[in-house]
């Protein structure tokens, strides 16, 4: 069974101020496309290098999750630092993923160019930056999905199975 942490990374969120409406966002859009067996966690925690950071590891590390969607600190205000506690962490940078996300985002808005999302895989865990809206993370997700069982695959982590008539998981012929 796969292991999903979604984690949300926002200051207001994580004091209450403000209701986290990308956590949701990131679960319901697993929930529609993902058929196989899978355990999600969903967390808050505030925007900061090093909150995000500790974050990522101890869901990587300790909880044990496969695939980490964290949702928002992505943009480029100096509190926003997913990307470089995303950095601290991993042992390899998958550049595609985010430039395919900023390319899916910008045909949708402008302001997509403003956006540091991206991917990198600690150990067995694949960890995936998305922006914060609702609708941009369902942008984001379409855009990369489809090679999301594959990497999951070859990092050893859990095999995960897609609907293909919502996201055609692409793996090569054996």
């Amino acid at each position: 069974m796969a292991r999903i942490a979604v984690l949300t990374v926002s200051d207001r969120a994580s004091r209450g101020e403000y209701e986290d409406r990308g956590g949701p966002a990131c679960e319901d859009w697993l929930r529609r496309v993902i058929t196989s067996p899978m355990e999600i966690l969903r967390r808050i925690t505030p925007d900061g290098r090093a909150e995000v950071a500790a974050q990522l590891c101890d869901l990587a590390d300790n909880w044990g999750a496969d695939l980490i969607l964290a949702t928002g600190g992505t943009g480029p205000s100096p509190r926003d630092q997913t990307p470089e506690a995303m950095a601290d962490v991993i042992g390899m940078d998958l550049p595609g993923f985010g430039e395919q996300m900023r390319a899916a985002n910008g045909r949708v808005v402008a302001t997509a160019i403003l956006s540091r999302q991206g991917a990198g895989v600690r150990g067995k865990t694949l960890i995936i930056t998305l922006p914060g809206s609702p609708n941009a993370i369902g942008t984001s997700l379409e855009a990369i999905f489809a090679a999301v069982p594959y990497c999951l695959d070859l990092i050893g982590a859990a095999r995960i199975e897609t609907d293909p008539s919502i996201i055609k998981a692409h793996r090569p012929k054996a």
